[in-house]
């Protein structure tokens, strides 16, 4: 089963912009998942179950090295979507 997930991170400090970019570069790296960054979100896309282990061990690091930040995210069932993110 495949999973795409939207995701946000708002660093809840003056110096936001290396941490999300930081989170991004990381989501990067992995080469099992499609990762597709804009202005204001970055998707990601892979298999169900390792992708949000990926996401869960990502998010954990950040909040381990930002302290505070908000992450928003949409979940969605990459199976049942007609085109391919």
């Amino acid at each position: 089963m495949k999973l795409v997930a939207e995701l946000s991170m708002y660093p809840l400090n003056e110096q936001y912009i290396a941490p999300i970019q930081e989170f991004i570069d990381r989501l990067n790296r992995y080469e099992d998942l499609k990762v597709s960054t804009s202005a204001t979100s970055t998707i990601v896309s892979g298999e169900y179950l390792p992708t949000m282990q990926l996401l869960a061990e990502e998010m954990q690091r950040s909040h381990k090295e930002v302290g505070q930040a908000i992450f928003v995210c949409k979940f969605l069932n990459g199976d049942k979507m007609s085109a391919e993110v």
